[in-house]
């Protein structure tokens, strides 16, 4: 690998981390009572405000209007709301709320925009919808348009309430007031499956880059699983631990500390000679706090308490599935050609750990100083 190449791999790299902005599925939760059917949406108002399509996307950035997403980031509440209020007949029209064979009346009850914080994260407002109930028990459908993006629904009030990721513009199954739609236990696996397996590829690139760190210390084996072993169990443990609330640190700590992580797996990759005796224990403590940041992910979404332990699993286990994806590909897209190749250390896993300590390191600033 020639020096160019290498600057301009590690500054592809850097700008792509600077300019990342992950996207979250939008979480409704739906009560039906009283003749009224009452949904809480917890959504990301800017992209449907600055007119981008998520249906497919995995970056606002790759849209045309992105600096308009932006600049909406940073509007205060009131600016916002006032947006939003201007769009929100367009966006009435992109829900599906309906009972029985008829579309339901959507009212817009209510907008709770929180104050600016760092415009580099999603700003999770929340939007208050309702309707007024035809007479008799018709169950409720609801959805809303692909562009939109995916959508977690949730019914609340009931026991055995249904649930329900929907991509793609698909819409619920029929909720009954009285509940009884609940996931199965295979489809509860299934879907939080997905969702673990999303949140490592596309969507997480800090931790792609940390799996990277520990594949290119060695193409040997026993390397490779004493740190995918340590990893998998801490994160295993501090995932559960948050979930329960056991264990819970804010983002602002968590989030710079998983990106040091990546430092130094990528320093110590270059500086090593191997496998030293600490660096599994490292790895281990690296993995409690990455196991934190999924488990926020995952409470945003939240769990169904009658199946927590299975969506639990399923969602640890699409992680998993996500970080051997991403060994796979590293070691037949790359190493497997050149793992006999005298310069592979010098040429190919140095260059490379180097660049991921660099986008952990501006990683370290943007989270603690930007």
């Amino acid at each position: 690998m020639s020096r160019c190449a290498l600057i301009t791999f590690v500054f592809s790299l850097l700008a792509f981390a600077a300019l990342a902005h992950e996207i979250q599925p939008a979480v409704a939760d739906l009560e039906i009572q009283d003749g009224q059917v009452e949904i809480a949406i917890d959504m990301t108002l800017e992209a449907p405000l600055a007119g981008i399509d998520l249906e497919g996307l995995e970056d606002t950035n790759d849209a045309a209007n992105a600096d308009r997403y932006d600049a909406l980031r940073a509007l205060d509440p009131e600016a916002l709301e006032a947006a939003f209020i201007e769009l929100w007949p367009r966006l009435r029209d992109q829900i599906t709320l309906r009972a029985g064979d008829g579309d339901l009346a959507i009212e817009l009850r209510g907008v709770d925009i929180p104050p600016v914080g760092n415009p580099e994260l999603a700003r999770m407002s929340q939007v208050r919808i309702g309707a007024a109930l035809p007479p008799g028990d018709a169950a409720v459908i609801f959805g809303w348009d692909a562009a939109l993006g995916a959508l977690v629904v949730r019914q609340i009030g009931v026991e055995d309430g249904y649930t329900g990721y929907l991509t793609n513009g698909a819409l619920s199954d029929p909720i009954a007031a009285a509940g009884g739609g609940a996931l199965s236990g295979l489809s509860t696996f299934a879907t939080y499956m997905k969702i673990g397996y999303e949140h490592i590829i596309p969507k997480g690139l800090d931790h792609i880059l940390f799996v990277l760190g520990l594949f290119f210390l060695s193409l040997k084996l026993r390397p490779l699983l004493w740190q995918v072993t340590a990893f998998t169990v801490a994160h295993t443990v501090t995932l559960a631990l948050g979930i329960l609330g056991i264990v819970t640190l804010p983002a602002s700590i968590v989030e710079p500390l998983i990106a040091a992580s990546i430092v130094y797996v990528g320093i110590e990759n270059v500086l090593s000679r191997g496998l030293t005796p600490w660096r599994p224990a490292v790895v281990f403590g690296f993995g409690l706090l990455h196991g934190l940041g999924f488990a926020s992910v995952l409470g945003d979404i939240g769990l169904d308490p009658a199946t927590f332990v299975i969506g639990l699993i399923g969602f640890n286990v699409g992680v998993e599935l996500g970080q051997l994806s991403v060994i796979a590909i590293a070691f037949f897209g790359l190493a497997y050609w050149l793992r006999n190749a005298s310069w592979y250390q010098s040429a190919v896993a140095n260059p490379a750990s180097i660049a991921i300590s660099l986008v952990g390191a501006y990683w370290v600033v943007e989270r603690t100083l930007l």
